[in-house]
Order: C-alpha cells, then sequence, then structure tokens
C-alpha cells in the first residue's frame, strides 16, 4: 500500500467511496450523493495551507483518504481542522484507516499552522471511535440527537487532539 497526496485523478474513487457512506453508513450526515463537481470543490479547498488531503493506493487504485478541513469558517479557528477518514467497503479491516489516520496527524505535527484536530464521529460509529482513541483522541463530549438519518435520530461524539 502506498499513501501519498491526492491528485484530480483519484476523484472518481474518492467520489464513490464518499457516496457510499452517503447512501448506506452512518459516517457522514449527507444525504444525497455528491456529483463529481462539487466534490471538485472540496477536492480544491485541500492541499492548500493547512487542508492536506491524501490517499491510500493498493492494486492501483485509491481504496481511502484522510483530510483536515476548516471546523469552522470564522478565523480565530484557523489553526484547528476537522479529521475525515473514509475507506472504500471492500478494503475494511484491513488497517488502512489506521495508517492513514497516523500519516495525516505526522503531517499536522509537522505544521507550524495546526494547533487542534477535531474529529466529529457519529456515536454509532463504534470502530472510528476506537481508533481516534488509539490514536490519542480526547472525547470531548456527546451531542444528542442532532441529525436524523435512515429513520433514526443520531448522536455525534466530539474528539479533540492537540498537535
Amino acid at each position: 500500500m502506498i499513501i501519498r497526496t491526492a491528485e484530480e485523478k483519484d476523484m472518481p474513487e474518492l467520489l464513490d467511496i464518499y457516496n457510499y457512506e452517503v447512501e448506506h453508513g452512518l459516517s457522514t450526515f449527507d444525504l444525497n450523493p455528491k456529483t463529481m463537481e462539487e466534490r471538485l470543490v472540496w477536492f480544491r479547498d485541500h492541499n492548500v495551507g493547512n487542508h492536506p488531503l491524501i490517499v491510500a493506493e493498493e492494486d492501483g487504485k485509491s481504496v481511502g483518504y484522510a483530510s483536515l478541513s476548516s471546523y469552522r469558517p470564522k478565523e480565530a479557528y484557523a489553526a484547528t481542522v476537522e479529521l475525515s477518514v473514509y475507506i472504500d467497503k471492500n478494503y475494511r479491516r484491513r488497517g488502512i484507516a489506521g495508517k492513514l489516520a497516523s500519516a495525516i496527524l505526522e503531517i499536522a505535527r509537522e505544521r507550524d499552522d495546526i494547533h487542534t484536530v477535531i474529529s466529529v464521529i457519529t456515536g454509532e460509529n463504534e470502530a472510528s471511535i476506537r481508533l481516534h482513541e488509539r490514536l490519542g483522541f480526547i472525547h470531548c463530549g456527546t451531542i444528542n440527537e442532532v441529525g436524523l438519518k435512515f429513520g433514526k435520530m443520531l448522536n455525534i461524539e466530539n474528539f479533540q487532539l492537540m498537535v
């Protein structure tokens, strides 16, 4: 497996990975699949400043990605970023999420313009919660029943890591 900076050529696979979660998973509260145009806007917001986007490549294809994105739009939050990690459904349970998360956190630690990494995780996403705990994130609180997906009100769990 190769971990590298994401390129525009990865976008069809990254779009498929994300849209699978939109339609079948709890990793995002998006309810409608994204178009390529929408995700290209997202892509172009990354690998600029303190918003890296990396991919895991296996068998010649992108099978997962990790990104650090804006946490909030107000200027005072500039040194705080939000972590996202998504893995192709056919490549899960192979340690790829941990390798991607570790790699992007190493990038964050090397930068002077990142102070805090936040993760907002759906309460039912136990695998992601365990991953963040292993990586040293601290649980900062639960917000109950804030998202309606698949007919169920879902909680979010907030995690923080100072880098």
